[in-house]
């Protein structure tokens, strides 16, 4: 009876999650036609006569920024922003860690050794630190934000997916497709790849949460996303200032960060339980 009553509780945890994630994804992609106003205008009734900004009123749902700009627009831009950066950051994350631990662990040798000691000094460096180094010595910019998250995210799915090629290039099919003459690339794409998807899936799904987290503390840190361009981090970074007389600001973006980033990884952990078989009917 419990682990059914366990059960029915993730199924609903699983749906609520699916529901999120869709719900963001529509509504960043669908920006331009669901968001009441451009994410820029300042509007002249947007702040009090006191030159603070306004609190949730029928005009504005979520209130007004410091600018006078209209947060729930700001919100609904932000979200493809931080979309844009979880999903292409870590894509680019993973093909990178996925490519240099396939090669690794299939060549092993001189060049897999060098390879897995180079990722083990990224990882002595905490990714957080390292990311704002490389954030602050290059341009701040959507872009770079995208790149600088993939470099500090490939090393996880390197170690994983090295660790993974070294146990499957020992069974006898493999044995069999060598004796046979396959070249080394076409038995990594065609025997070893099949193998790992699984775990690329659930190594993808998990990192854009990482990813989404890493932007919004980049650009909370003023080194991430710049502004007029709107993200959950930098809509923080600007209103930090009112968090004590407007705190909507600042909990409205937070709590948006903590749904998506929750919705990925209940998503990745239901992922990965279905995949790896020691993990089945945990909770």
């Amino acid at each position: 009876m419990n682990r059914l009553l366990m059960g029915l509780k993730r199924h609903k945890l699983l749906s609520l999650a699916a529901v999120a994630i869709v719900v963001v994804v529509s509504v960043a992609i669908f920006a331009p036609f669901v968001a009441p106003y451009s994410p820029d205008v300042q509007f002249p009734n947007g702040i009090s006569d006191m030159g603070s900004p306004l609190p949730p009123n029928h005009t504005f749902p979520l209130g007004t920024d410091l600018l006078g700009r209209d947060l729930l627009s700001r919100m609904i831009y932000g979200a493809r922003t931080s979309l844009i950066v979880g999903v292409v950051a870590n894509f680019i994350a993973v093909f990178i860690g996925t490519s240099l631990g396939l090669v690794a662990g299939f060549s092993r040798g001189i060049l897999g050794n060098a390879i897995m000691r180079f990722t083990d000094l990224m990882l002595a460096f905490p990714a957080l630190i390292l990311a704002i180094a490389l954030a602050a010595i290059l341009r701040p910019s959507l872009w770079i934000v995208i790149l600088v998250i993939a470099l500090v995210n490939w090393t996880w799915v390197c170690r994983v997916i090295y660790t993974q090629t070294t146990a499957l290039i020992e069974r006898e099919y493999i044995e069999a497709v060598r004796s046979l003459g396959a070249s080394p690339m076409r038995i990594m794409v065609r025997h070893l790849i099949p193998h790992l998807v699984p775990t690329i899936i659930v190594w993808g799904t998990l990192g854009i949460a990482t990813a989404v987290q890493l932007e919004a503390t980049l650009s909370f840190l003023g080194v991430g996303v710049q502004p007029p361009t709107p993200s959950w981090g930098n809509i923080i970074f600007e209103n930090q200032s009112y968090f004590s007389t407007a705190p909507w600001l600042v909990l409205a973006p937070g709590f948006a960060i903590i749904v998506l980033a929750l919705s990925f990884n209940v998503i990745g952990d239901a992922l990965r339980e279905m995949v790896d078989p020691t993990r089945k009917g945990r909770t």
